[in-house]
């Protein structure tokens, strides 16, 4: 299955059916940032907010890492999820040079099934092999309660929308 987002206006297919609420989040393995690996349920009984996007090396990706680690520090029993096609290095430089501790980043780098599972893997145009921007929020059962295919990527998520998802838990 595929949908549409927009790349600088420009309509961009990206593969997978997108998780909406309701849905039970699919396992994972995703790369840490000392190139193990972690599934799903490594982040058993907490709730997760996962922030999903193209490249840490851009500037809304970057303000998304910022913004969900700063909203981190307040969150009881939540971990943040950076997911990105980065390598483990890049993501590890930023978070290093920036001090963002309260967020966890993981890379996709290593295999295309999150990317597809989650209904994030774009399949065309300069970003072909990136991830689309989009949040989930999942409780601790890991049921989506949240989610947003943020429609043209060159923007920010929605952060109000999922924190306060979050909050409702």
């Amino acid at each position: 299955m595929t949908q549409t987002v927009l790349f600088q206006g420009k309509e961009t297919r990206v593969s997978g059916k997108f998780l909406e609420p309701g849905n039970k989040a699919p396992s994972f393995k995703l790369v840490g940032k000392n190139l193990s690996e972690h599934s799903l349920s490594d982040f058993a009984g907490k709730n997760k907010i996962l922030n999903i996007f193209p490249s840490i090396d851009t500037g809304v990706c970057a303000a998304s890492v910022r913004r969900f680690n700063e909203s981190a520090a307040e969150l009881r029993n939540t971990v943040v999820l950076c997911i990105s096609a980065d390598l483990p290095f890049a993501q590890s430089r930023f978070c290093g040079a920036e001090n963002l501790n309260n967020v966890i980043t993981l890379s996709a780098f290593r295999d295309n099934s999150f990317k597809h599972a989650y209904g994030v893997d774009v399949s065309e145009g300069m970003l072909k092999g990136l991830t689309a921007r989009a949040v989930l929020v999942l409780n601790q059962q890991d049921e989506i309660v949240y989610s947003e295919l943020v429609s043209e990527m060159t923007t920010e998520p929605n952060y109000e929308a999922a924190l306060d998802a979050l909050k409702k838990l």
